[in-house]
Parts: C-alpha cells; structure tokens; sequence
C-alpha cells in the first residue's frame, strides 16, 4: 500500500495505512523539517521553546498519542530520559550505545466540556487556578522535554486507542510544574507500558468537593470509557476545618462522596481504584511517624472493602519509607530540603509511585480489573522497608 504523505502547514503527515489517523514525523537532522531547533510558533504548530533546545511541542487536539523517539547513534554509553507535558516521567535514565528507539503514550486535555443542551445546569470549562491558565498540562500542545546526553535523531507522533488509567486527587497526586517539588502521579507513567494512557486530573489543593465544583471530575468522565481505570486520592485537604465549604468528616461524608466516585465511575463501565493518601513526615521522638492521615486512611480501607474496590494503601506504605530512611535522611525525599513535610522531591515521588505499582500488584487481578498486566517489563519491585539511599536517584 503506497504511503500517503501530504504537507500541512510545514509539517509532514503519513500515515501507512487508508483510514489510520496521520502520523507527525520530525526529524532533526540538518535536513529535516525540524532542523536547527526552530522556535515554536502558532503558524507553524510545531518548535522548540525559546531558550530551551530540549523543549520541544506539537500543536495537537486532546486525545491519547503514541510517541515514539529516536535516539542518534553513540559511540559510547549516553544517557537519555524523556518528560511530557508538565514533567511526566516517560523514559527513564536509557543507555544509548547505538541506534535506539523507544516508545510511550501522552494523554492530552483541554479544559474545555461540550456545550450543554437547553436549560440544563453545569458549565462548558474546567474552573483552573490562576497558576494552571497555560500550564502545559492544560494547554493546546503536546510537549516533550529531553534529558541526558544523548541526541535525538527524529520522533513520529500518532493518535492511538488504548485504555486509560485516569488520577484524581491533590497535591501530592498532580503533575508539579517546578523542581524540586514532584508527585507520585507524574512519576507513573514511567512504569507501565506503551499499551496504556495515564490521565493526571489531580491538582495541588483538591478535595473530593472541589474536584466535582470546579467541573475536574467531570472533565475526567467526560472521556472515561469502559475498560478504562481511576485512581482515587484525597484527604489531605478533605480533613481541614479551616476549610468549611470542602471539609469533610472522615467517619461520614468522606466516605459518602468516595461512594459518590466509586458509582459514578461504575456507571461508565471502568474500574474504581482507591489510594490512601500518603503520610506527613512527623517523627515523634522514638523514630516512628506520627499519624496526622490516619482517619481517612481507614475510612478508605472500610469503604474498599465494603464496596469490593481494589485498594492501594500508600498511607501505610510511606509510613515504613519515613522510617526506615529514619528522621535524619528522610528530609531528603521532601521539596524544599525538607523543610516541607508534605509534598516530596523527585527521589520521594519516584519512591512513592513505586509503591503503587506495588499496591496495585497486591490488590489483585480480579479487582483492579487486570491494570497490573499494563506494567512495563522493568518496572521491577520495590520494598518500601528496604529502600535505596537518596544518593542512588539519577530522576531528571
């Protein structure tokens, strides 16, 4: 079958097959319709960020997208790891010696919602915070960002139907835009493999009244399909009373509204996953962790099991990480070193998404509807008692 190829707006598009969707291919050899790193701009769709020669973005509609990147030849051992979008890690840390191509999926969104029919209530876009408005997680592009000292020769970018794992939850949960601050959620990508989307709805200040006002849980099934998963994790704003208008009782309307999400996400025929929220690093002055999440950690446990939902409980988990890396080495798994609590650094979140996989792998089969088949081949296992020292993370 003759390869069909056809210039759009200086971009070329192919595509091998009659009725497939069109492949992008960039190539950045001299030659190439990406040479040079030209600068993005709107006219053209596609280009570099100024100043960054590693940032690259393609004007795409919201949607899955296989990416597949190829490295130049080395002579030597370089390194490459690839982010998406706001720092999702896809590719991690790769020896380049030859030739060598890799391949991921990028889940895209809009804030945008389809209009609604007559005199019905709701509203047609996602509520952003200010700090969201152009972000690259909400943006019109799908961005790549490259690290390490290996070349990239070309990439090829395509639509593709495949199932998704959707994330909801907070801070703790969302795809953090500045070093060193990073979440478990945007370090999972990286383990599992090219046959899955992962969807991070999460966002910093979240809870499960808030997600719903600001349209994001909406959004979220608004895309959902059958077969499809979402990861569910909040808490760790849901317990402030400060917060009057999103506060919610762990013994009673927590556990009602995750009743509301496990049906809601029921009703399109995908699959509830449950996540306790992970622990705050208070150390009491016997070296064990203080519990300050510990309610709602048990209101989740007792709603999974009442409502036969496969359960993650990363709570319990990163409270055996805190200790064993003990009060004077675990600040160094935290943003801001350590002098945050909460939120983690690149070598806490890595830590932290390898104990979901881990999670995910205990919960069995039958309840997280198969998810763990959809596991890289090297996403390896991790003992949350028996973790490597700080030193050894080589996260971009």
């Amino acid at each position: 079958m003759n390869r069909l190829s056809v210039l759009f707006s200086g971009l070329l598009l192919s595509s091998n097959a009659v009725g497939a969707s069109p492949a992008l291919d960039f190539d950045f050899s001299k030659s190439g319709n990406a040479a040079d790193h030209p600068a993005y701009d709107s006219e053209r769709g596609f280009g570099f960020a100024p100043g960054a020669p590693n940032r690259f973005s393609v004007r795409l509609p919201e949607g899955n997208y296989r990416v597949t990147v190829r490295f130049g030849h080395s002579r030597k051992h370089v390194h490459a790891s690839v982010l998406a979008e706001q720092r999702r890690l896809m590719l991690e840390d790769i020896v380049v010696t030859k030739a060598t191509e890799r391949t991921f999926v990028v889940n895209l969104r809009t804030p945008s919602l389809a209009a609604l029919p007559a005199n019905a209530t709701g509203g047609t876009k996602v509520v952003l915070k200010p700090r969201e408005v152009g972000s690259a997680t909400w943006d019109d592009k799908l961005t790549l960002t490259f690290a390490g000292d290996a070349s990239v020769k070309s990439l090829t970018i395509a639509t593709t139907e495949v199932p998704t794992l959707y994330l909801a939850g907070d801070s703790t949960v969302t795809d953090q835009g500045v070093a060193p601050w990073a979440s478990w959620g945007q370090m999972l990508p990286r383990f599992f493999a090219a046959d899955i989307a992962i969807a991070n709805h999460a966002e910093s200040g979240e809870t499960l009244k808030s997600f719903v006002t600001e349209l994001r849980l909406e959004k979220l099934l608004s895309t959902l399909k059958p077969g499809d998963w979402v990861m569910i994790q909040f808490g760790h704003n849901d317990q402030k009373t400060q917060w009057p208008q999103t506060y919610a009782e762990a013994a009673t309307t927590y556990r009602s509204w995750l009743r509301t999400y496990i049906a809601e996400v029921r009703r399109r025929g995908a699959t509830p996953i449950l996540v306790t929220s992970p622990e705050r690093r208070n150390f009491d002055a016997s070296g064990h962790i203080e519990p300050s999440l510990g309610d709602y950690a048990e209101a989740a446990r007792a709603v999974a099991s009442e409502e036969s939902v496969a359960l993650v409980d990363l709570n319990a988990m990163s409270v055996l990480f805190y200790e064993a890396l003990g009060p004077e080495v675990s600040p160094r798994a935290f943003a801001d070193d350590g002098r945050d609590k909460t939120h983690h650094n690149e070598y806490g979140a890595y830590a932290l998404a390898r104990m979901v996989v881990e999670g995910l792998r205990a919960a069995g089969a039958q309840r997280s509807a198969g998810l763990a088949n959809h596991l890289a081949a090297d996403a390896g296992n991790f003992d949350p008692s028996h973790p490597s020292p700080p030193s050894t993370d080589k996260t971009p």
